[in-house]
């Protein structure tokens, strides 16, 4: 079998990129060898699809380095069987990976351009186990402890637990919290009625859009 320049990169990002920062975790691994991340780049960063860094997605927003993706989806630790809420669809790579190790995602973006490239991308894979919702998922009528696994891909001011009564038992909610330059992941498991954050390490991610400014609640 003949192997691609871009299996050849996919690999070398997977082992000199993502491993070293600390992911072990051999699904992730292969999963970002296996799909092919460079489909869901922007045309014009194409050619940088697998280097150490942000793309921009426009409006603002950006593709997360390939480790901090990969860090992402280790904390997580989704389960085939898992029913997933992405808040932050963007290029669809990130929703990629969790609909291929759980059982279902629904995604919310505000872009509608983000939505329509997403689909077509996840199509492309034949990925379908990926709802994508045009909206605030912040606003939206979402079910009380109705996801196992909740993946926020923008930064938020502030932690708030308003995403904490989503969550299943067991279920496990990360997203990147504070103010640049330096933020910090934070995983939130719950254990019954408890919830536990985890602080797992610093990095940098612009905002998410939309915050919802609900009484109760600070961002």
């Amino acid at each position: 079998m003949t192997i691609t320049n871009h299996e050849n990169a996919r690999y070398n990002m997977a082992q000199q990129q993502i491993r070293p920062w600390d992911v072990w975790d051999e699904r992730v691994l292969e999963i970002m060898m296996d799909l092919p991340r460079e489909q869901f780049v922007p045309h014009a960063y194409r050619s940088l699809a697998f280097a150490d860094m942000r793309i921009p997605l426009g409006h603002g927003q950006v593709m997360m380095e390939p480790k901090l993706e990969a860090r992402m989806l280790q904390a997580l630790a989704i389960q085939p069987g898992d029913q997933i809420l992405e808040i932050g669809t963007g290029s669809g790579f990130v929703t990629a990976c969790l609909a291929t190790l759980g059982s279902t995602v629904t995604s919310y973006d505000i872009h509608d351009a983000f939505i329509q490239t997403a689909k077509e991308k996840l199509s492309q894979q034949g990925i379908d186990n990926a709802q994508l919702q045009l909206g605030n998922a912040f606003a939206a009528e979402l079910p009380a402890e109705g996801f196992d696994a909740i993946a926020v891909t923008g930064s938020l001011s502030q932690y708030s637990d308003h995403l904490e009564r989503l969550l299943a038992p067991g279920g496990r909610l990360f997203m990147i919290v504070g103010a640049s330059p330096v933020m910090e992941a934070m995983l939130a498991t719950r254990h019954g009625d408890e919830f536990v954050q985890d602080h797992l390490f610093e990095t940098d991610l612009p905002p998410l859009e939309l915050l919802p400014q609900l009484s109760g609640f600070s961002f």
